[in-house]
C-alpha cells in the first residue's frame, strides 16, 4: 500500500476541516436570518457578513497546521495525541453551531464554548512539541474562539 505524500496529507487536512466547518455552518444559515436577528446583542457584535470569511480563514489556517503535524517527522505517539485533541475541538467546534443556532440553547453553547476553548488550548499543548508554526497557526483560533465566548456570553446575559 502507497502512503500519501505530504502535500496530499495537508490538502486532505485542510480540505477535512473547511468541510466540518462548512457542514456546522449549514446550522447556522437558517437561525442566522430568523432566530438570531431577535435577540439582543451587544455593541461589539460584528455584522453578520464578517463570520464567514473569518471562519473560513481559520479553518484554512487550522487544517494547515493539522496538515503540519500529520505529515512531520515526530514521535507517533506525539503526532496521535495532537491529532487526537485536533479532532475532539474540531468536533466541538461543530458542535457549537448546532447548539447555539439549531437548538437555540446560548446557555448551553457557552458552557460547550468554554469545553471548547480548553480543548483548543490542550490541542496547541499538544501542537508545539510537534510543530512550532501548527501552534502559531493556532493562536488566531484561539483568540477567535476567545472572542465568539464572551459574545456569546453577553448574549446570554441580554438574553
Amino acid at each position: 500500500m502507497r502512503t500519501l505524500s505530504s502535500p496530499v496529507k495537508i490538502a486532505i487536512a485542510i480540505l477535512g476541516t473547511v468541510a466540518i466547518g462548512s457542514l456546522s455552518g449549514l446550522a447556522t444559515a437558517n437561525s442566522v436570518t430568523t432566530w438570531y436577528v431577535t435577540l439582543e446583542k451587544p455593541f461589539f457584535n460584528p455584522p453578520n457578513w464578517i463570520f464567514g470569511p473569518v471562519w473560513t480563514l481559520l479553518y484554512i489556517l487550522m487544517g494547515y497546521a493539522a496538515g503540519r503535524v500529520w505529515t512531520s517527522t515526530a514521535n507517533e505517539g506525539v503526532k496521535r495525541g495532537a491529532l487526537t485533541a485536533y479532532v475532539i475541538q474540531l468536533l466541538l467546534n461543530a458542535a457549537w453551531s448546532i447548539l447555539f443556532f439549531a437548538l437555540h440553547a446560548p446557555l448551553v453553547a457557552l458552557v460547550e464554548m468554554l469545553l471548547l476553548w480548553a480543548t483548543v488550548v490542550w490541542c496547541m499543548r499538544w501542537f508545539i512539541q510537534v510543530d512550532a508554526l501548527a501552534w502559531k497557526l493556532l493562536v488566531p483560533y484561539i483568540l477567535w474562539v476567545s472572542f465568539a465566548a464572551v459574545l456569546n456570553g453577553a448574549i446570554v446575559a441580554l438574553n
